[in-house]
C-alpha cells in the first residue's frame, strides 16, 4: 500500500521519538523515484527512519540552495536525493547498514543546503563542508540514535563513513552520493541535457560493484559519465549564477541572523518557514530588500577583479571513475591523458569578484 508522511506537532524530542517507535506499523510503503521507479520498501528500520522528523525536514530543504530565480523549473529537496542514495545502494546490493548511511547523510543540512557555508565562519566556501561538520554531533541530537537501537544497529558504526565506501568516497572517485546527485541534476535540468533520460539509464546499466567499488563495464561508458558530470559542474555547481546565488542567499541570512529576525536554530527548519520569519520584517527594512532582490536574481551583477563587492569561492567537482579495460580495472585519466588534465583544473574551487549594480 501506498505510505503516506504526515507532519504531527509534538511537544519534546522525547515524544516525538516515542510517536515514531510506538506508532509506526506500516508494513509498507510504495515510493516513487524520478530515476528509479517504483521501489516498495518493507524493512522496518527505513520506514521508521522515513517518519522520522529529521528526515522529513528534508523535504522542505532546497537540494541546490535557492536556485529557482537562477534555474526556474528546477527545484529538487534533499529528501529526494536522500531516498535516491537509498535506493542505489539498495539496487546495487549494499548492505542494510550501508542503505541506512546513505539513506540519512544529508540530514544536518541547513536550510537552503550549502548556503550555510557562505554564513558560517566554521563553514567553507572552498569546500562546502559545513553539513560534514556538524553531521556526527546533529544526528545525535535528533530521534535516529533511538531508532537505530530499536532495530539493533550500532550508532557508531552507522556514523563512521569508512564503513561504507559505496556510499562515500573522496573526489575524484565516484560514490552513491555523487552518482546520484549528478545524475539527478541533469535529470532534472532538461534544457541543458537533452535525452537525458536515455543517458541515465544507460550509465545506470552499465555500471557495476566489485569488492567496494562502483566500476564501469568499459572505458566508454566511464567517460560518458565523467563529461555529464562535468557538464554540471560547469553549468551548476560551480558557475557563477551558483556564485551570485549562494553568496546573495548567505548574506541574506546572516543579515537576518544579525537584526535577531531569525535564530540560529531555524536554519534547521525549513525554507520555506525561514523566509516566512525574515520576510515578516521586509517592508521595514530596506537592507533586507536590497538581499532579497539579489538572491532572486532580480539585480544586475558583474565579475570583476578590479572591481567588486564580494570575492566568493565556489566548490568544483570532477570525477575521475574506474572501468574495465582490456582485463585490467583502470581510471579514465590512465587510457585518456587529456582528463589527467581536466581533473587537476577543475578540482581547484572556482573564484568570483562579484559587483552588484
Amino acid at each position: 500500500m501506498r505510505h503516506i508522511f504526515k507532519w504531527t506537532k509534538v511537544t519534546s524530542l522525547d515524544s516525538m521519538i516515542a510517536d515514531i517507535l510506538d506508532n509506526c506499523k506500516k508494513v509498507s510503503m510504495l515510493y516513487d523515484d524520478l530515476i528509479y521507479g517504483k521501489t516498495e520498501i518493507t524493512d522496518p528500520v527505513i520506514l521508521a527512519l522515513l517518519e522520522s522528523f529529521a528526515m522529513q525536514r528534508l523535504k522542505g530543504v532546497d537540494q541546490a540552495g535557492y536556485f529557482e530565480p537562477f534555474f526556474p523549473g528546477t527545484r529538487l529537496s534533499r529528501f529526494e536525493h536522500s531516498m535516491g542514495v537509498y535506493l542505489l545502494l539498495r539496487q546495487f546490493g549494499a548492505e542494510i547498514s550501508e542503505q541506512i548511511a546513505g539513506l540519512i547523510h544529508d540530514v544536518s543540512h541547513s536550510v537552503f543546503s550549502h548556503c550555510a557555508d557562505y554564513v558560517f565562519s566554521e563553514g567553507s566556501q572552498k569546500e562546502q563542508n559545513h553539513q560534514d561538520n556538524i553531521f556526527d554531533s546533529f544526528v545525535r541530537k535528533t530521534e535516529i540514535p533511538a531508532i537505530l537501537m530499536k532495530y539493533g544497529f550500532n550508532l557508531e558504526y552507522i556514523l563512521d563513513d569508512k564503513n561504507f565506501p559505496l556510499k562515500e568516497k573522496d573526489l575524484p572517485d565516484i560514490c552513491a552520493d555523487r552518482i546520484d546527485y549528478s545524475l539527478r541534476t541533469v535529470w532534472c535540468y532538461r534544457e541543458y541535457a537533452p535525452e537525458q533520460a536515455k543517458k541515465i539509464k544507460t550509465i545506470l546499466a552499465n555500471l557495476d560493484v566489485k569488492g567496494g567499488q562502483w566500476i564501469f563495464v568499459d572505458y566508454q561508458s566511464a567517460q560518458a559519465f565523467a563529461d555529464l558530470f562535468f557538464h554540471a559542474n560547469k553549468y551548476f555547481y560551480s558557475n557563477i549564477e551558483s556564485a551570485v546565488m549562494f553568496r546573495a542567499t548567505g548574506d541574506y541570512l546572516k543579515y537576518a541572523l544579525d537584526k535577531k529576525y531569525i535564530m540560529k536554530g531555524d536554519l534547521y527548519s525549513t525554507d520555506f518557514e525561514v523566509l516566512q520569519k525574515i520576510n515578516a520584517h521586509m517592508k521595514d527594512d530596506l537592507m533586507l530588500q536590497n538581499f532579497w532582490a539579489r538572491m532572486n536574481n532580480e539585480v544586475n551583477y558583474k565579475n570583476d577583479p578590479n572591481d567588486y563587492d564580494a570575492q566568493v569561492f565556489c566548490k568544483s567537482r570532477v570525477i575521475d571513475p574506474l572501468c574495465h579495460s582490456n582485463g585490467r580495472i583502470m581510471r579514465i585519466s590512465e587510457i585518456n591523458p587529456a582528463w589527467k588534465e581536466v581533473v587537476k583544473e577543475d578540482m581547484r574551487p572556482k573564484e568570483y569578484f562579484l559587483k552588484f549594480n
